[in-house]
């Protein structure tokens, strides 16, 4: 569901196109194939940055030396017979601390070229980046933000700087900027992996261009696990834009055959609560409608809520197929409160802690109903397009995203198509928890690697 690319596509800095260059497992298969060594690959990172970041200020520091060494040291592991899944990828860490995390990338073969800028002192943590050379831009238009916090990571697999970047969401740090800068951003399921964040609210997540490679990272950074509670994926006899199968746990095509069904799913414009805009909300809209179109979904009729008895008196409508646009049929309550509370004041307001409390348990419920009876949740990723660089006023861009990190469901942007400013929209897809497989093998379906 690649969208069509709007004017002049994301820019460089240099005044032209940007080649998007050669995805992370296409790299990785030649240099254990020998068709190329890593050292050249991560040298061709270097020089894309070195040419590009004075205008884009996507990265905080680079780290040319090191990178060129670790590079050499994945060459010989290579040669020495080491197979290793992700050799010589150069990629990007989400801030100056950001490679204290990235061992199981490292040990993968991935080489890490440098820190990605995000918000800097004094700056909005929703909005901006800050890299080495100044504020970080969005590629398609050097006016609109690219959104936050990973900013710089968006920035740099959107250009095509570096293939893949490590990203941390704590209310849509992820989310927002991919879909503001039409790339894969995967928020992982709350506690999953490794974080620092003393809130757990922050969950690790990755930015990328293909589904391919997203689910080359997350393979890497789950060596060992048991596997996922979510559902697997498979693509039908229709091929992959065509039927999908609903599996137990596990790979798909791993143990019994599977019948193939569409996926149900679940369209919101604004989970019941935020303030939307039509745009965003248009374009996601039509992304699903997409989907159900090419059978890789089946968008459900809801139970009604308060505003939308009458609508649901006529359920005639082709089925499978859409619930009424700018319908509300699923109604959580406003997370912000409860984000708040549990980021700035735990253990220092009883009151907002137990509205906290109150507000995760009344949404939990109803996200557990809610995928009781279905796949997945679509929503549009932002409440509104890219705004300019003097900030968003006085709205949230994280109104859609942060509620996941509330409830700690795992949930994937995915490009939607544009705006009428010729900036990214993006496609909010969650899953049950434990469910980022169902995530990847969704996307695989619809995201082409091309």
């Amino acid at each position: 569901m690649t969208p069509e690319r709007g004017p002049g596509g994301p820019s460089a800095g240099s005044g032209g196109t940007v080649d998007h260059g050669t995805h992370a497992h296409s790299l990785a298969a030649a240099v254990r194939a020998g068709r190329v060594r890593a050292v050249d690959v991560v040298a061709d990172a270097l020089e894309r940055i070195a040419r590009t970041d004075r205008s884009l200020c996507a990265f905080h520091e680079v780290w040319e030396e090191d990178a060129l060494r670790r590079a050499a040291e994945v060459d010989a592991r290579v040669a020495a017979g080491e197979r290793l899944p992700l050799a010589g990828v150069p990629f990007a860490v989400k801030g100056r601390h950001g490679l204290r995390s990235a061992g199981p990338l490292v040990a993968a073969g991935c080489v890490a070229v440098g820190a990605t800028a995000v918000p800097g002192p004094g700056t909005p943590w929703q909005t901006w980046g800050q890299g080495r050379y100044g504020r970080t831009v969005n590629p398609w238009r050097a006016d609109r933000t690219p959104g936050g916090s990973s900013a710089g990571a968006a920035v740099a697999v959107a250009a095509g700087v570096v293939p893949l970047a490590t990203g941390g969401d704590g209310a849509g740090s992820v989310r927002i900027p991919a879909a503001w800068c039409g790339v894969l951003g995967l928020k992982t399921t709350n506690g999953r992996l490794p974080s620092t964040d003393r809130t757990g609210l922050a969950a690790p997540g990755v930015l990328v261009r293909c589904a391919s490679d997203a689910r080359a990272w997350w393979t890497a950074v789950t060596v060992g696990a048991t596997g996922t509670t979510g559902t697997a994926v498979t693509v039908g006899a229709a091929g992959t834009k065509g039927m999908a199968g609903v599996a137990g746990t596990g790979v798909a095509g791993e143990g019994a055959a599977v019948k193939p069904r569409p996926l149900r799913a679940v369209w919101s414009p604004d989970l019941g609560f935020a303030d939307v805009d039509p745009e965003p909300v248009a374009v996601a809209h039509a992304a699903a409608l997409r989907l159900a179109d090419s059978g890789a979904v089946r968008i459900e009729q809801d139970l009604p809520g308060p505003r939308d008895r009458r609508a649901s008196r006529d359920r005639r409508a082709p089925r499978g197929r859409r619930p009424a646009p700018g319908g509300a049929p699923l109604r959580l309550e406003d997370p912000a409160d409860a984000w708040l509370a549990l980021r700035t004041a735990p253990g220092d307001d009883p009151l907002a802690l137990a509205l906290a409390r109150r507000i995760r348990a009344a949404n939990d419920r109803r996200l557990d109903a809610l995928f009781r009876r279905a796949d997945l949740l679509l929503t549009p990723t932002t409440p509104c397009a890219a705004h300019g660089h003097d900030g968003p006023g006085e709205r949230y861009s994280t109104a859609l995203t942060w509620s996941f990190n509330l409830s700690g469901h795992p949930a994937l942007s995915i490009p939607a198509g544009f705006g009428s400013d010729g900036c990214p929209l993006g496609l909010q897809v969650v899953a049950p928890r434990g469910g980022e497989r169902l995530l990847l093998d969704f996307a695989a379906l619809l995201y082409s690697d091309a």
